[in-house]
């Protein structure tokens, strides 16, 4: 598989924008830009692996990938958060 440079900037954009929706929408602290990649691009994987297991499919294109992403990292932030808190919220 090769990925290209801007194939990464996508990957690195839907990210980014994802792991920041997610952190809004959660109300977290949020874990800084890197971190909120880093949320955002896990949540894309969880997000790819979840939803064709489930049958739910949203479209094509980056807006539809950029939600895939942001309910995943949304997904991942609230298990990451009852980690944390002991399975308070």
């Amino acid at each position: 598989m090769q990925i290209s440079n801007e194939g990464i900037l996508v990957i690195l954009f839907v990210g980014l924008v994802a792991g920041w929706l997610a952190g809004k929408i959660v109300r977290g602290t949020g874990f800084g830009i890197i971190g909120d990649i880093l949320v955002g691009i896990a949540g894309a994987l969880l997000a790819s692996l979840l939803f064709p297991k489930l049958g739910i499919r949203l479209g094509t294109g980056l807006v539809s990938e950029i939600v895939y992403s942001t309910i995943g990292a949304i997904i991942l932030l609230l298990i990451v958060r009852l980690l944390r808190t002991g399975g308070r919220m």
